[in-house]
């Protein structure tokens, strides 16, 4: 796991020369030093015109041969890379069947340079198993060639401020060079405030866009951009739709066995962040089964707020299967003189308290010596694992389609306005109800995202959007799919996902579409962006089992009464880890993985997010309106409401805002 950068001057753009190629990269590095402390590596094209940059942590094959940028043996391929590919060796074993010879002992780096000379970069991304983010340069071809891994768990930003094409694991390392402008981009800005992230490939920066999940980019000599899409998550390519919830179980623990096991290659220390839920402990079951030695493990609790912990849970798990256990407690101090850092690491605001806890079990890892975790993002998203989503799957069927039928299109508009009007400010049953009449009646999705921050009916009140141009016709021309972005609306933004679902499998069920809009959305840009950054900020890698594509295709064509059955939330899954965690784990009503960000903005630290909040130039120029945002703080901090993700949101965006921007 590694922190890459590059860069290519088109032909038409003045030559820079060596020494200002060799200056913008090791600025570029240094931005990211957290990704890689076990070392850097730099190169430049003979016409110093294209330049790759490398920050190494050291997990694959340790020694100085398997260093990066990497090249073939004829210096004719270049390449730096961030990830691990599991088959990596498999791969390696067919390449020198073909008469490929390697240079190193196990470097997952070659294998990808020779499958890229082999199979091309889409034959190669096909082949793949793992996570990355890659680029290539090939001086043949005079293309660099940039890859995301199908499901996102890698990011990778590109910008070609003043005709220069940058490319970089985070955003701060394209601000090395002063010439990237640090501009909002006032398109994303109402979609955040729903999503609580950025969708791809915007982010919340002008100019700067990231490589979606399951996409490769193609650069040429003249910075002519091409992308196109090479995977989805669609069914059609995994379970048998018919078959029995006894087969269907097999199916799902014959993969995550196998997804553990791949995830259990590395040449230094790992473990797992457990929580004493089913999907974190199901993956200490399975790594006990294949480790010759204690598995690691690291549970976080909160020592001011109790209710949330789950820290007796983990320690039934970590005594069960004799694990090296290990705790930290954090509480609302900590919490405060983190923010500064924790602003700096997300590059672009991550609206997901999670991102605290998961800081300090990050650096209790690291500092325990191990560099390598596994993590449970990606169960409930495939098995349905949270109450909300029952809620809606609920909704779906007692409301959302016989209203729909029945109920004239120009009657449900009317019932929509009015029904926005009503709406209470908190997120209460009351504008539950409203969110979904007016989603009904402006022919909207019902599900849009497991983290939907604002919803319209209170997204108008404090929102003054603002749209201009923007980049839409610039993304299309390079191949990416903007339908719905340029829509203040971000209901338009889940439409645009489902057209190839609808076109190709009419018949799926509402919780296989649920499922597909979270791998669109809020599964690489969210949950596992919380992962990567944070994770890699204390230098340790985030592995996430529960995300092998394998398993994916296979899950997406398990039938919603199987996954919920009887009212059983994961029921199919809770039948495969049967005899394997404990019963009582099994069945113990889910928690998540939280923090007490409610209580806290109840404490000195609300009147602080209150302060800055209303003194931001976001609410003093109007962009958010100060009123509502007054009343919010004021509801909260009295207990007469609960509006800490409003909060939080606002919060992240603000500071982000004050950080980067103003």
């Amino acid at each position: 796991m590694c922190g890459i950068a590059g860069l290519l001057y088109p032909r038409e753009l003045q030559n820079p020369g060596p020494d200002n190629i060799n200056l913008q990269l090791r600025s570029m590095a240094n931005a990211m030093e957290h990704r890689g402390p076990d070392g850097e590596g730099f190169w430049q094209s003979p016409d110093t015109r294209i330049g790759l940059a490398h920050r190494r942590l050291a997990i694959i094959d340790l020694s100085p041969d398997a260093a990066q940028p990497m090249t073939s043996g004829d210096d004719r391929i270049w390449a730096t890379f961030n990830g691990e590919i599991y088959n990596h060796m498999i791969l390696r074993y067919e390449l020198e069947n073909m008469g490929h010879r390697f240079q190193t002992d196990h470097s997952d780096t070659e294998v990808l340079i020779h499958g890229y000379r082999a199979w091309g970069i889409e034959g190669l991304a096909n082949r793949l198993e793992g996570m990355f983010a890659l680029a290539i340069w090939d001086m043949d071809r005079q293309v660099m060639s940039l890859l995301r891994d199908r499901i996102g768990i890698k990011p990778i930003y590109f910008t070609r401020a003043g005709g220069v094409f940058r490319f970089a694991s985070e955003i701060k390392s394209l601000f090395a060079d002063p010439t990237v402008q640090r501009r909002m981009e006032p398109n994303a800005l109402g979609h955040y405030l729903s999503f609580m992230v950025t969708p791809a490939p915007l982010t919340l920066f002008e100019g700067i866009f990231k490589l979606p999940a399951a996409h490769i980019m193609e650069v040429d000599a003249h910075g002519k951009i091409s992308a196109r899409r090479y995977w989805d998550a669609l069914p059609g390519k995994g379970a048998d739709h018919g078959a029995s919830d006894d087969v269907l179980a097999a199916g799902v623990l014959e993969r995550l066995e196998a997804a553990i096991e791949k995830r259990m290659m590395s040449d230094v220390p790992l473990g797992v962040f457990l929580s004493g839920g089913i999907d974190s402990s199901a993956n200490v079951a399975l790594m006990d089964r294949v480790s010759s030695s204690p598995i690691e493990t690291f549970t976080v609790g909160f020592n001011d707020h109790t209710q949330l912990n789950e820290l007796d849970y983990a320690r039934k798990i970590a005594e069960q299967f004799k694990t090296n256990h290990h705790e930290v407690l954090v509480n609302s101090s900590d919490m405060q003189g983190y923010l500064r850092d924790l602003i700096h690491q997300q590059d672009e605001p991550i609206a997901d308290w999670v991102c605290v806890p998961l800081y300090f079990v990050s650096k209790l890892a690291k500092e325990s010596g191990v560099t390598v975790v596994h993590v449970g993002e990606g169960s409930d998203e495939q098995f349905c694992g949270y109450d909300s989503w029952m809620s809606y799957l609920n909704a779906h069927a007692s409301f959302w389609q016989t209203y729909n039928k029945v109920t004239p299109a120009p009657l449900r508009r009317a019932i929509a306005a009015m029904a926005s009007r009503v709406a209470p400010t908190r997120r209460a049953k009351g504008a539950q109800i409203a969110e979904a009449l007016l989603r009904a009646g402006t022919g909207r999705e019902l599900f849009w995202s497991g983290a939907n921050a604002f919803w319209n009916v209170h997204k108008s009140r404090i929102f003054a959007a603002t749209r201009d141009a923007g980049p839409w016709s610039e993304l299309s021309a390079m191949g990416f799919e903007v339908a719905g972005l340029e829509d203040a609306d971000s209901g338009a933004v889940v439409d645009g996902y489902f057209y190839t679902l609808d076109r190709d499998h009419p018949k799926h069920d509402f919780l296989t579409r649920m499922s597909y809009a979270e791998f669109r959305q809020r599964l690489p840009e969210l949950l596992l962006m919380r992962v990567d950054k944070i994770t890699m900020s204390t230098s340790v890698e985030g592995r996430v089992p529960f995300l092998d594509h394998a398993l994916v295709d296979y899950t997406m064509d398990i039938p919603q009464e199987a996954k919920v059955r009887g009212g059983v939330k994961k029921a199919v899954l809770k039948t495969a880890l049967k005899g394997i965690i404990p019963d009582d784990i099994i069945h113990r009503p889910k928690m998540g993985f939280a923090a007490p960000v409610e209580n806290w903005l109840r404490d000195d630290f609300g009147r602080e997010v209150e302060h800055d909040l209303l003194a931001s130039p976001l609410v003093k120029d109007g962009l958010l309106k100060a009123q509502p945002v007054a009343e919010l703080l004021a509801e909260h901090r009295a207990g007469h409401a609960n509006h800490a993700l409003h909060i939080w949101t606002l919060f992240n965006l603000t500071a982000w805002h004050d950080h980067w921007i103003h």
